[in-house]
C-alpha cells in the first residue's frame, strides 16, 4: 500500500473521530446547531479519502473521483454553514447550494482537461479556497473578539490557503496523469499530509471554541441563583469587584435587603409560597434598582444591590423605593391582603474601598433596621445621610 493510501486511511479515522466528538458536544452546547454542522460537515468530508481509494482501486473512477470532489466541497460548505451560526452571521440554504452546484459546474468544466495544465488545480481548488476563506471572513467581521475567535479565523485563512498551495504544488509536482494515477504521486503524499495537519487544527479550534463557550455558561450558572434568577453571591462579589477594580476613584454605595418574617410564610404557607416570594422580590428589585445596579441573592432571604457613582442620600431613597415596592407585591399563593414588608441596611462603599468591610457594615445597619421595628432603611454608622 503506498503512502498517500495510508494517509488517506489516516485521514478518514481523524475525521471521523471529530465528527464523533461534535456529536457530543451538540448535546451540551447551546450552540446545538453550529455542533451538529460542524458534526455533519467533518464526516462528509471524511468520506472522500474513501472516494480517493475508490478512484484507485474501484471500476468506474469517474464516479469516484466526482464523488471525492463533492463530498469535500459539501463537507466545507457545512463547515462555513456552521461558523456563520456560531458567529451569528447570514448564511441561507440557498447560498449554500449554490456554492455547490458552482463548485460542482467548475469540476465538470476541467475534469477532461489536462491535469498538469496550470489552470487544473486553480479551477479545482479554487471552491475549496473560497468556501473556506469565506468562513475565516465570517468569523473576522463578527462582533467576538476573543484571542480564541482570531486564532480560528487565522487557521481558516491558513486553510483556505493551503488549497491554491495544493493548486500550484500539482502543477509543479504532478497529480498523475489520471484520477486512478492520483493515489501513487509524491503530491499525493504532500496533500494529504498537509489535509491531515490542517483537518487537526481547524477540527481543535472549533471545538475550543464551542467547548469555552460551554465553559462560560456553566460559570454563569454557578453564579446565578436559580430562584431568584439574580446572581448568588459569588456571582455578586465578583460583578462588584470587577467594577471596583475598573471604576474605584468613584463614590458607590451597598444595600441589604432582607425580607421581615419569611420563615413564618414558610411556615404558615408553605415552601412554595415562599419561594414565589423569593423570586418576586428579586424581580421587584432588579426592575426598582436601575439599569447600572449589580443585583444578588446572597443568602436565603437576604438580597444585595450596588450602586455606581450614587451618592448615600441617593442610595438612602433607592432602598425607600424599594421598601415601599415590597409592600405592594402581588404574590400567587398568599390570600389577598397579605403584605409582604422588608428591612434595609445602606451603607457607602469609597473609592477603592473594600467589599468585605462594606457588607458588614450595611449588615450591622440592616439589624438595625430589624431591631427598630422592621420594614424600614437604616443607614450605617457615620454615613451621611
Amino acid at each position: 500500500m503506498s503512502a498517500a493510501a495510508i494517509f488517506l486511511g489516516v485521514n478518514f479515522a481523524i475525521g471521523l473521530c471529530f465528527s464523533a466528538v461534535f456529536a457530543v458536544v451538540s448535546i451540551y452546547s447551546r450552540w446545538r446547531f453550529a455542533a451538529l454542522l460542524f458534526c455533519g460537515g467533518l464526516f462528509v468530508a471524511s468520506l472522500t479519502m474513501l472516494a480517493e481509494l475508490g478512484i484507485a482501486f474501484a471500476d468506474h473512477p469517474q464516479l469516484w473521483a466526482m464523488a471525492a470532489y463533492g463530498t469535500v466541497l459539501a463537507g466545507l460548505i457545512m463547515l462555513h454553514w456552521g461558523v456563520s451560526v456560531l458567529y451569528d452571521r447570514p448564511f441561507p440554504k440557498w447560498f449554500a447550494a449554490s456554492i455547490f452546484f458552482a463548485g460542482m459546474a467548475a469540476y465538470l468544466v476541467v475534469v477532461d482537461l489536462p491535469r498538469f495544465w496550470w489552470g487544473y488545480g486553480f479551477v479545482y481548488q479554487g471552491p475549496y479556497a473560497l468556501v473556506t476563506l469565506s468562513a475565516a471572513l465570517h468569523v473576522f467581521l463578527s462582533e467576538r473578539r476573543t484571542a480564541m475567535d482570531r486564532a480560528l479565523a487565522i487557521v481558516l485563512v491558513v486553510s483556505g490557503g493551503h488549497f491554491l498551495v495544493k493548486a500550484t504544488l500539482a502543477a509543479v509536482m504532478g497529480p498523475g496523469s489520471t484520477p486512478s494515477a492520483y493515489v501513487s504521486t509524491n503530491y499525493a503524499v504532500v496533500s494529504q499530509s498537509i489535509t491531515a495537519v490542517l483537518i487537526v487544527a481547524v477540527g481543535l479550534m472549533l471545538l475550543a471554541v464551542l467547548t469555552l463557550d460551554i465553559m462560560a455558561v456553566e460559570r454563569g450558572r454557578a453564579e446565578r441563583d436559580s430562584l431568584s434568577g439574580l446572581a448568588n453571591r459569588r456571582g455578586f462579589e465578583k460583578a462588584v469587584k470587577r467594577v471596583i477594580d475598573r471604576r474605584g476613584e468613584h463614590q458607590n454605595t451597598l444595600i441589604l435587603c432582607d425580607l421581615d418574617h419569611f420563615k413564618s410564610i414558610n411556615d404558615t404557607y408553605g415552601h412554595h409560597a415562599g419561594d414565589m416570594v423569593i423570586n418576586a422580590f428579586g424581580t421587584m428589585i432588579a426592575a426598582q434598582a436601575g439599569s447600572g445596579a449589580i443585583v444578588g441573592r446572597i443568602g436565603g432571604e437576604e438580597f444585595a444591590v450596588f450602586l455606581q457613582d450614587t451618592s448615600p442620600s441617593m442610595a438612602v431613597a433607592v432602598a425607600e423605593t424599594l421598601r415601599i415596592g415590597v409592600r405592594t407585591m402581588m404574590i400567587p399563593g398568599l390570600p389577598g391582603g397579605f403584605v409582604v414588608t422588608a428591612s434595609f441596611g445602606v451603607t457607602a462603599l469609597p473609592a477603592r474601598g473594600d467589599l468585605a468591610a462594606a457588607l458588614r457594615d450595611a449588615d450591622v445597619a440592616l439589624y438595625s433596621a430589624k431591631r427598630g421595628g422592621r420594614d424600614c432603611v437604616h443607614q450605617s454608622r457615620g454615613m451621611a445621610a
